[in-house]
């Protein structure tokens, strides 16, 4: 947006002079999009070079700035920031004309030839995703979705631990485990309905061999033996450890694309032991003044000089028996994405940032300059309170959107019993996908969520059927209007609710350029429901249909907001449905 972009600058060049006619440097001034203003900046961090408070100083730099002035049609200092108004018609005309312009490319930025990579999900191939995780993927593809918009090459990336004892247990189980031994797993499960999936299927072959293998010595060597033959290249066991892990992958991204999320890239664990690129690791951690071995011939790294503490400060790569850890490999595959990315993002769990860290610790030993950036998650839980673990409880991803699709189901049919079955289920596939994903990205990654329905499916609260059905309201108004003549004569609309969405639509830009900065795509949502509340006020408070001489105008404006609405749908990996 021209007009916004211009009025930062003048914002910022205005607080400038001003700081420097009180004799301090400004530096670079923080910018921020508050409630209430269309800008504001923040005078915290001249306290100290000023020598007086944040509030003092915003009363002194807003007296000594003239207002009116250019683009700034206002200026107010609140408890130490100074918030900024735009001169309304200049931000309208712009809205109006590049949305209008660039139709559905409106938010996108030009190429900007940046390879970036966002590894999400990576669930172990052992069962399908449960509600737990189920926050990896959608945070995962909604940034994906995002850096595309802001111009850079985006690939996702699936990162497949095909090694280890979790897998090749899998793979004893799956040969090993009777069909009946598994579907009495099954009934004695706190979640017994069959669901014809190979993820649903095998998980109970799972939990009969890691119950059968726990405590038997025999069973123990046996698993330990096929992990040293799979890591010793071993083409019978690979094969049998790939097949099995490939079944179970198909069931996992069946229940991906339930909630719109494909992946461009599949990188298997094991990839790196058959390349040799695992003992180059080692070999070279081996070789550096960090390396430690212990009694037992295990290899590990001391990290006590890398701000690590306690027993956490042994990061062991190679174990007694020879064979390498999951985190060993890890490496050789960091290396392997920062030779094909120039900024590599690895969405992790909480319970991952020990591991992250030591990961990035080791990156330094061995002389790499660039680091993964990590983005921490909080896990998900039912009101319930039970989740998935090894051997018990599981609530399933593919459950929790099946319920949520139901429930839209029955809303829609209470409001909409007019439209035939056929297209009642249609929407609500659409509407129960959305809502989980909207209700799950719309919380801070770091902050606990617990998936309540009456938010999920709340059609007019910050939901996704709220956004939904805001565009599809948008779309229903522009069908009755027929065929219209676009105006973008922002003198046609001064009305404060038409400004009032003319401005939420002009930081559409300002949000993306946000969330590439700093990964925090809840602010999406955030603003999806801005956007939203502010074209039902306008359409509320405001004739469009039945206006006038500002008909056309109005009509251009509902026809922007529709635009952005689908763009924000879009982003958040949500379909857009033109009629609920």
């Amino acid at each position: 947006m021209r007009v916004q972009k211009e009025f930062e600058r003048q914002c910022v060049d205005a607080v400038s002079r001003a700081v420097s006619e009180m004799g301090v440097d400004p530096g670079d001034l923080p910018v921020e999009v508050p409630d209430g203003a269309d800008l504001a900046i923040p005078c915290f961090v001249l306290a100290k070079p000023l020598g007086m408070s944040p509030v003092r100083i915003a009363e002194e730099i807003a007296r000594r700035i003239s207002v009116p002035s250019g683009l700034i049609s206002g200026l107010t200092p609140l408890n130490g920031y100074l918030n900024f108004t735009v001169d309304s018609a200049a931000i309208v005309a712009d809205v109006l004309g590049e949305v209008t312009r660039r139709g559905a490319d409106f938010g996108k930025s030009s190429a900007t030839g940046l390879r970036m990579n966002v590894e999400h999900t990576s669930t172990n191939p052992t069962g399908p995703v449960h509600v737990g995780r189920a926050r990896n993927p959608i945070i995962g593809d909604t940034l994906a979705r995002c850096l595309r918009m802001r111009g850079h090459d985006v690939t996702t990336e699936y990162y497949i631990n095909d090694v280890g004892k979790q897998v090749v247990t899998m793979t004893w189980g799956a040969k090993n485990v009777s069909e009946s031994e598994a579907e009495a797993e099954r009934e004695q499960s706190e979640n017994p309905d069959y669901r014809e999936k190979v993820d649903h299927r095998l998980v109970y072959n799972y939990r009969v061999a890691t119950k059968r293998i726990h405590g038997n010595a025999s069973l123990e060597g046996e698993i330990a033996e096929m992990v040293r033959r799979y890591e010793a290249g071993d083409e019978e066991t690979r094969r049998a450890v790939k097949q099995v892990a490939e079944a179970m992958l198909g069931g996992i991204n069946e229940s991906l694309a339930l909630i719109n999320v494909r992946i461009d890239r599949y990188t298997w664990e094991s990839d790196f032991i058959l390349n040799g690129a695992t003992k180059a690791i080692v070999d070279r951690l081996k070789g550096t003044r960090y390396s430690r071995r212990s009694e037992d011939g295990a290899w590990y790294l001391d990290l006590k000089g890398f701000g690590i503490h306690g027993k956490n400060t042994d990061f062991t790569f190679i174990r007694s028996d020879g064979t390498t850890l999951y985190t060993t490999r890890d490496l050789a595959y960091h290396e392997d994405k920062f030779s094909r990315s120039d900024r590599v993002i690895d969405v992790l769990g909480e319970d991952q940032k020990l591991g992250s860290k030591q990961l990035c610790c080791a990156l330094e030993i061995l002389g790499e300059e660039k680091r993964p950036e990590p983005l921490f998650y909080a896990f998900v839980s039912l009101p319930e309170g039970k989740m998935s673990t090894r051997m018990g409880t599981v609530v399933y991803l593919d459950d929790l959107v099946d319920e949520s699709v139901a429930r839209a189901y029955e809303e829609i049919r209470k409001r909409r019993a007019d439209i035939p079955e056929g297209r009642m289920r249609e929407i609500a596939r659409v509407v129960g996908a959305g809502a989980v994903r909207y209700n799950i990205v719309r919380v801070h990654a770091d902050k606990q969520i617990v998936f309540r329905w009456e938010d999920a499916l709340n059609f007019d609260g910050n939901s996704g059927p709220y956004l939904q059905y805001t565009y599809a309201r948008a779309c229903s108004i522009i069908r009755k209007a027929g065929e219209f003549e676009r105006d973008i004569d922002a003198a046609k609309l001064s009305d404060e609710y038409e400004v009032k969405l003319a401005k939420a639509l002009a930081k559409f830009e300002a949000v993306l350029a946000d969330i590439d900065v700093t990964k925090r795509v809840n602010i999406l949502p955030a603003y999806g429901h801005e956007v939203a509340a502010a074209f039902n006020q306008f359409y509320a408070e405001v004739p469009v249909l039945q206006a006038s001489a500002e008909r056309e105008a109005r009509l251009t404006l509902v026809e922007c907001a529709r635009t952005v609405l689908g763009n924000v749908l879009g982003c958040l990996g949500m379909e857009a449905p033109e009629e609920m």
